[in-house]
């Protein structure tokens, strides 16, 4: 049996420092709802596996970004590691040369290493690493991203070409398609986090993000949990239990 590691970016909605945030109280509340992955730490988390939770909301600094705004996508729309702008594309906050530095090096780089600690861990160990990716998504799309096609999934699967084996995705969709799920790669996401340190250069890490769409086990437009949480939870314990005790993801 061999222990994943869990990256869980986006479920905390705390925010460490107020500086340079333009909205008021009420707003920012808004959108932390709007875009916070709702319990993801509670779907994902067990006693087996490693866990790597960010404990600060992807409002305040977002992990999964790149640091390097020319590197990143989402920095055009002012949504790069420190969001600028809110999902409506309104001013959210000013983000000064010092603050950016510091949140960066305080909260950003912290986690990282974290993160790539608990990598070189299980390397160490198995000579291999399988990280998951976890996140939800909302079933009506953001503004802000990129696929705006309003027919979402109930589970997406973020894959990345070198540190995804075709194998393990297909064993992904194929979990999920059996248990009556609807399953795309890489819509309305796509890619997989995978630490800089081993980023298209170590094989022996692997890599897979799934997204469970909110409508599983939110009741809509809340935070609220709906009557399917505990079973969806247990649909994505079985997951992490499958790929936990097969060898189901070497070329």
């Amino acid at each position: 049996m061999k222990q994943l590691i869990l990256h869980i970016p986006h479920a905390s909605t705390y925010i460490p420092d107020f500086t340079g945030y333009l909205i008021n109280s009420e707003a920012l509340q808004a959108e932390i709802q709007k875009l916070t992955d709702w319990y993801t730490d509670e779907l994902f988390s067990n006693k087996l596996d490693e866990a790597v939770i960010a404990p600060f909301s992807r409002v305040f600094c977002d992990v999964e970004r790149f640091t390097d705004d020319l590197l990143e996508p989402m920095a055009k729309s002012g949504m790069g590691v420190l969001y600028e702008k809110t999902d409506e594309g309104k001013p959210m906050r000013q983000v000064s040369a010092g603050l950016r530095y510091e949140v960066v090096e305080k909260y950003y780089n912290l986690h990282h290493q974290r993160l790539t600690e608990t990598v070189e861990k299980q390397l160490a160990r198995y000579n291999s690493a399988l990280l998951i990716d976890c996140h939800s998504f909302p079933d009506i799309p953001l503004k802000r991203d990129l696929d705006q096609n309003t027919r979402r999934p109930d589970f997406n699967l973020g894959t990345d070409s070198f540190h995804t084996p075709s194998q393990l995705a297909h064993l992904a969709r194929q979990f999920f398609t059996e248990r009556g799920f609807s399953v795309e790669i890489n819509r309305p996401y796509a890619g997989t986090l995978v630490p800089l340190q081993w980023y298209h250069a170590d094989k022996r890490v692997y890599s897979l993000m799934l997204e469970v769409n909110r409508r599983l086990y939110l009741q809509s437009g809340t935070n609220k949990r709906n009557s399917n949480y505990k079973k969806v939870q247990a649909v994505v314990q079985q997951f992490l239990d499958h790929l936990r005790n097969g060898n189901c993801y070497q070329e």
